[in-house]
């Protein structure tokens, strides 16, 4: 089976794909196909140099996210463009590491799942973890780097937490749970959608 895992920032995404991956599904992240897209000599970066400029490449080739991230946070003109760049690109690539593996269970990482409204046709179910703003407003401020503005640019740049919850099979709710919980939560659901192996909890 083929599921999209998808949530807001700071929601604990990350962490659940984790657990997933753990319990014998094959994750495929999205995120980290993009960041090799644009790492220097990425397949990306002839295509983000020409419709972009060399004011948003590094020294060494590689896209200088903090100014494309502060470009598409402001201008929804700029997101399009860059996205269309890099989506189909990253969909490419997503889909040639599921055909690879032969997991039961194949857990796509899509962030911008419903935002971009090309998985949900792929996949049998979608799975979204949720939380309040506050917690993901907590959450994320307590990364390295983060201000206020910059989490807030971040969230108006997703959907709604109910635009996704309306998109989801199944909704794991991480806002007050423990690790050993969530983990106990995430291999149930691992379990009924047919995870070769289940890791303990």
């Amino acid at each position: 089976m083929w599921i999209g895992l998808t949530g807001g920032i700071g929601s604990g995404k990350s962490t659940v794909a984790a657990m997933l991956g753990e319990a014998g599904a094959a994750v495929v992240d999205t995120d980290a196909i993009s960041r090799a897209l644009t790492l220097p000599g990425g397949a990306a970066m002839p295509a983000v140099k020409d419709q972009f400029g060399a004011a948003f490449i590094t020294a060494d080739g590689a896209l200088d996210r903090d100014s494309m991230r502060a470009l598409v946070f402001s201008n929804a003109t700029a997101k399009r463009r860059l996205e269309a760049v890099l989506h189909p690109l990253i969909t490419a690539e997503a889909l040639a590491q599921a055909a690879a593996t032969s997991a039961r269970l194949v857990v796509f990482d899509v962030p911008l799942l419903v935002e971009s409204g090309r998985w949900r046709s792929r996949v049998a179910r979608v799975l979204v973890v949720d939380c309040t703003t506050e917690t993901q407003v907590t959450r994320v401020l307590q990364r390295p780097g983060w201000t206020r503005e910059r989490v807030d640019g971040a969230l108006a740049a997703q959907t709604t937490r109910q635009a996704r919850r309306a998109a989801a099979d199944a909704v794991l709710w991480n806002d007050d749970l423990s690790l050993v919980a969530l983990r106990n939560e995430v291999l149930s659901l691992a379990t009924r959608w047919g995870c070769e192996t289940i890791a303990p909890p």
